[in-house]
């Protein structure tokens, strides 16, 4: 199993840290430890066993040959998709999420097909032929598409999984994996309602420190499913 981070871990990284007692959602009350100067105090022994079971779930649904599609777009979140999503070959959403990526599937693979076209136009000299302006054109396109589906570029359908930093900054990604009936993995805070989640991981999801030790933490049990997905597939005769 990928490496679990540790109480000590998750406490300096304050993954324990929930929001203001005043703004908090009664169906997270069950992770809430206590109450410290009007601020709730997440309990780490339930995101500790939480964060276990959901890395156990992750490992098995990528090696079972699906992909989990990181989905964080908030501020400090965003350089922590990228960075560990790339790392562990999973895709990803970062700038903004585009409506329509799982209901609507096949439209986004028709701009994800054109994003990858103009690549590797620009990029093998097919843009020789065109003027200064057109090529101008053409890179302000892949710009803008980019921003979307450069992230998507791998993705070989609809994801088996779905992992999302903060499900109220992804309600309509979350939405979408309802309607999917995609699983969602997620980091959700005293102000969020978990009821839509599938693997629930109560934490802070805002503090840099506790979101990379998270994120970190599914990438690496991404990274150990495709190790199990590659005996599995040596071994089949």
């Amino acid at each position: 199993m990928s490496k679990l981070p540790t109480m000590e871990e998750m406490l300096k990284a304050g993954v324990h840290f929930g929001h203001q007692a005043s703004h908090w959602h009664p169906k997270m009350e069950t992770y809430i430890y206590t109450t410290r100067n009007g601020v709730h105090i997440i309990d780490l022994k339930k995101t500790h066993s939480k964060l276990e079971a959901a890395l156990a779930f992750v490992t098995q649904i990528v090696a079972d040959g699906g992909d989990v599609l990181f989905v964080g777009t908030k501020v400090q979140a965003k350089p922590l998709v990228e960075q560990y999503a790339k790392a562990c070959k999973m895709p990803y959403m970062s700038t903004r999420w585009v409506g329509g990526t799982l209901t609507n599937f096949n439209a986004i693979k028709v701009s994800i097909a054109r994003y990858v076209e103009l690549l590797r136009g620009r990029d093998g000299g097919e843009w020789e032929k065109y003027t200064k302006k057109e090529r101008s054109e053409l890179q302000k396109e892949i710009d803008r598409l980019a921003d979307m589906f450069a992230g998507l570029v791998n993705m070989r359908g609809i994801p088996k999984a779905m992992f999302v930093v903060d499900i109220r900054t992804e309600l309509t990604a979350v939405k979408e994996a309802n309607v999917m009936k995609v699983p969602v993995v997620a980091i959700c805070d005293t102000n969020t309602n978990p009821t839509p989640i599938t693997c629930v991981i109560p934490a802070n999801d805002d503090a840099t420190r506790g979101l990379e030790l998270l994120i970190k933490a599914v990438a690496g049990a991404c990274e150990e499913g495709l190790k199990k997905r590659k005996v599995v597939v040596a071994a089949a005769p």
